[in-house]
């Protein structure tokens, strides 16, 4: 049976009312990607308010890579909800707080004593970072990358690089970031291969620590292993590799964000150890706790405990039911054959992502990502290769009228990003994808 059922339009007349009745009570500045009120979802399907069973291919922007409602997440909430609902972990320990951070301690790939910190959300995690690193080093400089997304306090916002978006109207923001290129191989120069780019991207390193800040004032570099808003752009192994030749020779902490990218998205735990290069720290939030809000810091413990006592920490950070939620879903993604799942879905989604963009050769720029985390970068010609904005938008909407959720990513929000639960199933992923092919054919006919 297939599991896109839909019973009105969409959005249809329940999804209209409580949309708008959230435009009237809620600010226009806390935007939404589609026009549907959703009622309840389980695995890889949501049922909208209407009664409407749609596929999701955003899974919460990277949220959900156990899928809506798994077992022993709810099973975890539901008896920590009987006995704890809140403490503070400033106040007193409770055991769900330790085991998590033991846990992933353990699932750091590098071998030196670990500590982990808890926050809420992700850009608490990289603003908590930089505290530890800027401790750590006495210094004051933090080194980021152009299309990165750190968050949207002040001082993410001011490390994230699409500006329009994230940042318009929002400054001043705050001092001491440095923001380095960032090797987007579809976008180099005519005529020079991707090797002589990523080349070329490597040299400019020393570069950038003469022209643009001196390694000595560098507390930390900040890298996505994979750029989420900024189009799931795998950093290439070389790049970073030099990265970390860097920060040691400077004494800089080397940063891998995986708030997007890590939790097995990519078929392994982490993206960045697809290069084989070990990051001191690494911030992770999204799928780590299942959909409840929880991040976290993890890194070497002798730059973990620069902070003085009480420089760490927050009302909520760490709160039990988002603790053993994520003690649940980290047990299902750090299993061999979960991570190993995560890899198929990958190499299914790349081979009919690919079909796609064959099929539609003037409106599919690019396939790109790692593992699970792909994009279609869509634009208005394939030799220019100027960004179509408008065609992701009508895209979103073609696979969201058929039944399919789909989202924008992108410096240019020219990209359809592609996050689903990784517990979707292979007749799902086939349902969905032939929507999503459906919709790329249509607004490559309909053109400009």
């Amino acid at each position: 049976m297939p599991s896109i059922r839909l019973v009105t339009e969409i959005p249809g007349p329940k999804s209209r009312e409580i949309v708008a009745r959230r435009e009237a009570a809620m600010p226009h500045g806390a935007a939404k990607l589609t026009p549907i009120a959703v009622d309840y979802g389980h695995g890889a399907v949501v049922v909208d308010a209407d009664g409407n069973h749609l596929i999701d291919l955003a899974g919460g922007i990277g949220v959900l890579a156990v899928g809506h409602t798994p077992k022993a997440v709810v099973d975890a909430i539901e008896r920590q909800a009987r006995s704890l609902i809140h403490m503070c972990a400033i106040v007193a320990t409770y055991e769900p707080l330790v085991e998590l951070a033991e846990r992933l301690n353990a699932l750091h790939p590098g071998e030196f004593p670990t500590k982990t910190v808890f926050m809420n959300s992700g850009a608490e995690a990289v603003e908590t970072a930089v505290n530890i690193c800027r401790a750590h080093t006495g210094r004051q400089g933090v080194v980021v990358f152009e299309g990165a997304y750190h968050g949207r306090t002040n001082l993410t916002m001011a490390m994230t690089s699409k500006f329009n978006l994230f940042k318009k109207g929002f400054g001043p923001f705050a001092p001491e970031v440095y923001r380095f290129p960032f090797p987007n191989p579809y976008r180099r120069p005519p005529g020079m291969s991707e090797d002589e780019y990523v080349a070329w991207h490597i040299d400019n390193l020393d570069h950038c620590f003469t022209a643009i800040v001196d390694p000595t004032h560098v507390a930390a570099i900040v890298v996505e292993p994979v750029q989420g808003e900024g189009g799931f752009i795998p950093a290439p192994a070389a790049w970073l590799a030099r990265l970390r030749e860097i920060a040691d020779q400077w004494g800089i902490v080397l940063v891998a964000d995986e708030i997007q990218s890590g939790m097995g998205r990519t078929g392994k735990v982490w993206a960045i150890e697809h290069s084989g290069v070990v990051p001191d720290l690494i911030l992770t939030a999204k799928s780590l706790a299942a959909g409840m809000p929880l991040s976290a810091v993890i890194g070497r413990a002798d730059i973990m405990d620069a902070p003085h006592p009480g420089g760490l920490g927050g009302t909520y950070s760490g709160n039990p039911l988002a603790c053993v939620a994520a003690l649940a879903a980290v047990e299902q993604i750090s299993d061999p054959q979960f991570l190993q799942r995560s890899a198929e879905v990958g190499r299914w989604m790349r081979t009919r992502l690919e079909e796609i963009g064959a099929a539609s050769p003037g409106l599919v720029g690019d396939v790109r990502g790692l593992g699970s985390m792909l994009v279609l970068e869509l634009v208005k010609d394939p030799e220019t290769k100027e960004p179509w904005m408008e065609a992701t938008a009508r895209v979103c909407h073609e696979t969201l009228r058929r039944g399919v959720i789909t989202i924008r990513a992108g410096l240019y929000s020219n990209c359809v990003r592609f996050l689903p639960p990784l517990t979707i199933t292979d007749d799902q992923l086939a349902e969905a994808f032939d929507v999503v092919a459906e919709a790329v054919a249509v607004v490559e006919r309909e053109g400009p």
